[in-house]
């Protein structure tokens, strides 16, 4: 009997100390929360949130118009390591639109994909291979200088225009939360489904008009794609918690063909995150672009949301 009863207390504390070994404690900004172990080489983390807004006016004598705003965020990792091999893999979606007077407008859209290879040859230095992508998930329009039989005139698509870079160089990593890639060799295509976006800007009257013989983002007029072979390109990522509630994830791209070094692109993609509650937080985005294949000025968007969000991450730390 007491043999027996041994063996029961044996299995039981076997059973309880494998239950305690297959899930740990992770955070989730401020939260904390049990999630199993990833016996695998991958990490992942994922950050999901919906923005809303509505303002309604009925015998308002200040006057007003009645609005809806929505848009979702998506920032999703995937991270392999082993050993001295890496493969880090990031995606940041965002789309958003705004209603008003019974015209819908879209307000944010962006698809940015990017996969780094990286084998370690040094404490903080990296050799390495990337692919970036970037595009829209639908049409977007220009609203103001048409002419005054046209509101809207299609300036955007979904791949038109996309853009692949692939790149190859060095990486310097001197910690968990910034890296900067520097690639010698960084050909680019960029792609245009959609001739409709061609247009021009008259000269005279400074209006917008839809020219199928005007080059777009670079792609030469009859043409569907362009290709710069030889190209450098520099990449700078900081991804960073600065407090319990609050984060920034900043990116930077250097990009330019070596035949044009006149035309240096330059695009910043910042997002600084606050979480009120679990569910609830606030968003500061920000992305500024240069390149003259796009617009001859430099092109800004600035979003501040506050709603509903859901973050997930089984990143080990370190």
């Amino acid at each position: 009997m007491k043999q027996t009863l041994l063996c029961l207390t044996t299995l039981l504390w076997i059973h309880t100390t494998s239950a305690q070994d297959s899930s740990r404690v992770t955070t989730n900004f401020k939260d904390t929360i049990a999630v199993k172990i990833d016996t695998s080489y991958w990490q992942r983390s994922f950050s999901g949130g919906v923005n809303f807004n509505q303002a309604s006016f009925s015998n308002w004598a200040g006057g007003g118009v009645n609005s809806i705003a929505i848009g979702g965020v998506v920032a999703a990792r995937a991270f392999y390591e082993k050993g001295k091999t890496s493969w880090d893999n990031t995606a940041d979606l965002q789309l958003g639109y705004v209603s008003q007077l019974g015209n819908t407008r879209k307000a944010a859209d962006q698809i940015i994909i990017i996969s780094v290879l990286g084998h370690r040859i040094a404490p903080k230095w990296d050799l390495f291979v990337s692919g970036t992508f970037n595009t829209f998930f639908t049409a977007g329009y220009r609203y103001d200088k048409l002419p005054t039989d046209q509101t809207s005139l299609k300036v955007s698509n979904f791949f038109a225009p996309a853009q692949l870079t692939f790149s190859t160089g060095l990486a310097y990593k001197p910690n968990d939360w910034f890296a900067l890639r520097i690639s010698p060799l960084a050909p680019r295509f960029t792609f245009l489904a959609d001739q409709s976006v061609r247009v021009r800007q008259d000269a005279t009257t400074g209006l917008y008009v839809r020219d199928p013989t005007q080059k777009a983002y670079g792609v030469e007029p009859g043409k569907s794609s362009r290709t710069e072979w030889l190209a450098f390109q520099l990449q700078a990522a900081l991804n960073k918690p600065l407090s319990e509630n609050v984060s920034i994830n900043v990116r930077y791209q250097l990009f330019t063909e070596y035949a044009q070094l006149d035309n240096i692109n330059h695009r910043l993609d910042l997002i600084l995150t606050a979480k009120i509650s679990r569910y609830l937080n606030t968003t500061f985005g920000l992305i500024a672009l240069y390149n003259k294949d796009f617009s001859s000025e430099l092109q800004i968007q600035q979003t501040l949301a506050i709603g509903l969000s859901y973050n997930l991450s089984s990143f080990r730390k370190k």
